[in-house]
């Protein structure tokens, strides 16, 4: 096994994080105290910087303006831009426009990918993802009541969604609707483009998270359709295949995500480091990171840190030889094993920094808050524990 990375590969690795140590840490402050709105115009020199960087777009295709990166490479940089929130949004990639624009780059229509996809890579607009119901698992998105009825040239949509982040300030929700009741459960539903401008789309609110709101992006919105009509031409792909649309999404999507988490990790465990390095606990000046308590969770932070990264991008090289199916269990396994690895690491951090790491001085209070639904979006992991449980146990692999 050749565990080596190319020096191409850990060339573009470190432009990525200069980039987000130089342009981004500083901007923290502000964003953590006061929230994105006053950094809009930063975050737009940023994004800019970004683009003569060469670093806009990374998994997006170079055709329109991306880098064209593998899964592997890609997973490598999302780790980088996962040292900071506003990451992945300053070179275009945050959730979920990277997996709406590459659903729509596999299987929208060319005038879905000319209207949509391209504004979209080119980060002149956003998205969000419609899916998930109040009132119905989310870990079973089978059970759905918001309903599309066709009639005559036009969708009708009523229901509604909730959680669906971005949605302040979005321009186009793809929303997962059924659409044939009676077919059978996996293809009942169907993925419609819904702009936010249509009559009968509604953001209703904002849901709070742990007493904060949040902003654009950094935000969920409960969502309401009453009567929205779209043309029939909005179906994304083919009718009845929504289910399987969500699925392809949420696979690479879920390496992202775990790489992105890696880069929590990984930045949460240097200010584990330092702050233990220079809090002074006696009067003699004795630093925390004397503690055999503390170096033992540094020890184990680290451990569990590089088991996770390894999973991760050997579950990111099975589906580029052997396709998303045969990895489902690694990518059920890097899910709820990534996830598990980022609260212990979090909340040690947070420890180490006690009274401080309550607070929103540094950037550990709002990750703590909002990470900690890795363990429940994108499934639940004692969901994707069973599924693979139950695999295993009748002899399938994958």
């Amino acid at each position: 096994m050749d565990f080596s990375i190319d020096d191409r590969t850990q060339e573009l690795v470190a432009r990525y994080r200069a980039f987000i140590d130089e342009s981004l840490l500083p901007l923290e402050p502000i964003f953590l105290q006061q929230g994105v709105v006053p950094l809009e115009a930063a975050l737009a020199e940023v994004r800019e910087e970004a683009r003569k960087r060469g670093l806009w777009g990374p998994n997006y295709p170079v055709e329109e303006g991306g880098q064209g990166l593998d899964l592997v490479t890609h997973g490598l940089v999302s780790e980088v831009l996962g040292r900071s929130p506003l990451g992945h949004y300053s070179v275009g990639v945050n959730a979920p426009d990277a997996g709406n624009a590459e659903l729509m780059h596999l299987h929208g229509s060319p005038k879905q990918r000319e209207e949509w996809m391209s504004p979209l890579m080119r980060g002149d607009i956003r998205t969000c993802f419609g899916m998930t119901e109040r009132d119905n698992s989310g870990a079973n998105p089978l059970m759905m009541e918001t309903r599309a009825t066709l009639e005559k040239d036009q969708w009708v949509i009523n229901g509604s969604k909730w959680f669906t982040t971005g949605a302040d300030g979005a321009a186009l929700c793809i929303v997962m609707a059924v659409t044939d009741p009676e077919a059978p459960p996996h293809k009942r539903a169907s993925l419609l483009l819904v702009p936010a401008n249509t009559p009968g789309y509604i953001v209703e609110r904002k849901t709070p998270i742990m007493g904060h709101e949040g902003h654009g992006l950094f935000s969920h919105a409960e969502i309401a359709f009453r009567d929205c009509k779209v043309p029939a031409d909005s179906l994304l792909g083919e009718r009845g295949g929504g289910f399987a649309l969500a699925q392809a999404r949420l696979g690479p999507g879920r390496i992202h995500h775990c790489m992105r988490w890696l880069g929590i990790c990984q930045r949460a465990l240097e200010m584990m480091m330092e702050r233990a390095n220079q809090r002074a606990i006696t009067p003699d000046g004795r630093p925390l990171g004397d503690s055999d308590l503390i170096r033992s969770w540094v020890a184990e932070c680290a451990a569990e840190i590089q088991a996770a990264r390894l999973l991760v991008l050997h579950t990111a090289w099975r589906i580029v030889r052997a396709g998303a199916r045969a990895a489902r269990n690694d990518v059920s396994m890097i899910k709820y094993y990534v996830a598990d690895v980022l609260q212990r690491v979090l909340d040690r951090a947070l420890q180490v920094h006690g009274g401080l790491g309550m607070t929103d001085y540094t950037v550990l209070a709002f990750y703590y808050r909002e990470e900690r639904a890795a363990r429940i979006y994108d499934g639940p992991d004692e969901v994707h524990k069973l599924s693979v449980a139950r695999r295993l146990l009748s002899g399938r692999e994958g």
